[in-house]
């Protein structure tokens, strides 16, 4: 009898065979180098496959090689990873920005142009601004308010319209939690598409996935994610990952092979560890960030709450929300009542939340996004964004939400005037 165990439930067993590993229960770590061929004719048909020199054949599996270009440990994430975004395969990198600079660097090419989303991760925006243009790709930038037509005007205005290759967007944006629709993305990339040229879509999901978004299924070619974020989920490695469809992850894997940027066999055991529980982690962070969000949109200390389950009902993002997502998620920002010296007196006075930046882990996190993840960006530029100087990020861990809010509450009191 068959049944189609959803992903949460393949976490534990999916890709692994425990006979092969001394009928061990959890996948062991392949802490080896190189892997021994059975022939000399076998070698080479791993080498023509790992080489892209040839497609692979109906039933046939990649043999391993070395693990620079794989191992089981990466193998098994790979597969497992796969499952959640309902993807056709998936790649690990020993970072975030490895899996997106790896992915700009595979299609995009000398004359191309590349259209992304603002805001944005900083480390995406500045490889974008400052680093693509010295080989040669050009680039422009939206804005999560900017309409369908207003997107094809500024793609339109560059003069490098029939060179898009590709559109990237963030959604939710960070730190603004702004929202960019997915599908509407892909109608642009298709308006500027031909049967000779295809316009990818690629999406950075690290905010909301892979648990509450599947932007697969809402037209992207491929999805990236800091795996340091909610897939890793407990701050203790450094990684990312890449999914696709449409047969392009042969493309991204050989070039990975030659970068060499693929995670290592104990970074991708640590990971498979931390898929066994990141639906439940993931459940208990929206869970609490609910309960923090209601608590500060009424707070008289705080502004404004960024927060996707605070999205007024008669809005466009509404309208995005609801398509794209099944939760709210775990990100809050907000704008305390001040400037940056109000900001920091609030970061300063925390007792459980943590002052460091990144997201998505066990531990709530909160950090300045001006001053310290998107300080490089120009202030025209964080002010077209939202990023001001009373703008916090805050990254709602596993906690019990009543400490949570308790925290936040002594930290906002002295601001009370």
């Amino acid at each position: 009898m068959e049944h189609d165990f959803k992903p949460e439930s393949l976490m534990m067993t999916h890709g692994y065979k425990p006979e092969l590993s001394e009928g061990a229960i959890k996948c062991p770590i392949f802490q080896t180098s190189t892997f021994v061929f059975k022939t000399a004719e076998e070698g080479k048909s791993f080498f023509e496959l790992a080489y892209g020199l040839r497609e692979k054949e109906i039933g046939e599996e990649i043999g391993l090689i070395y693990s620079r270009i794989n191992n089981p440990n990466l193998e098994i994430l790979e597969n497992r990873l796969a499952l959640w975004d309902d993807a056709e395969d998936a790649a690990v990198f020993e970072s975030g920005m490895s899996a997106i600079s790896t992915v700009l660097l595979e299609f995009l090419k000398p004359g191309d142009l590349v259209v992304y989303s603002s805001p944005t991760y900083g480390g995406t925006d500045h490889f974008i601004q400052h680093f693509l243009p010295t080989i040669g790709v050009s680039f422009a930038f939206f804005h999560p308010d900017n309409t369908k037509e207003e997107i094809i005007e500024i793609i339109e205005a560059t003069g490098k319209a029939d060179s898009l290759q590709m559109i990237y967007i963030e959604t939710p944006a960070n730190p603004t939690n702004s929202l960019v629709d997915i599908s509407l993305c892909r109608e642009i990339a298709d308006h500027f598409a031909t049967e000779e040229k295809p316009t990818y879509l690629c999406v950075d999901n690290t905010y909301m996935g892979p648990v509450w978004c599947a932007p697969l299924k809402l037209g992207a070619d491929l999805v990236v994610y800091s795996a340091t974020k909610f897939i890793g989920g407990h701050s203790d490695l450094i990684a990312g990952a890449v999914m696709s469809k449409g047969g392009l992850m042969t493309r991204i894997k050989v070039l990975r092979t030659f970068l060499g940027n693929m995670v290592s066999p104990h970074t991708a055991w640590l990971m498979l560890r931390s898929l066994e529980t990141l639906k439940i982690r993931m459940e208990r962070q929206a869970q609490n960030a609910s309960e923090v969000a209601a608590f500060l949109e009424n707070h008289p200390a705080v502004e404004k709450v960024y927060y996707l389950g605070l999205i007024p009902e008669n809005s466009k993002a509404y309208a995005i929300y609801k398509k794209q997502y099944n939760s709210p998620g775990a990100m809050i920002s907000f704008d305390i009542k001040g400037g940056e010296k109000e900001a920091f007196q609030f970061l300063n006075k925390l007792k459980l939340i943590k002052l460091a930046v990144s997201l998505g882990s066990t531990e709530s996190l909160a950090q300045h996004p001006a001053t310290m993840t998107h300080c490089a960006l120009e202030p025209e530029q964080k002010k077209r964004m939202g990023v001001t100087e009373k703008l916090v990020r805050i990254s709602i861990g596993v906690e019990d939400a009543k400490d949570i809010i308790w925290d936040m509450e002594q930290a906002l009191a002295n601001l009370i005037s």
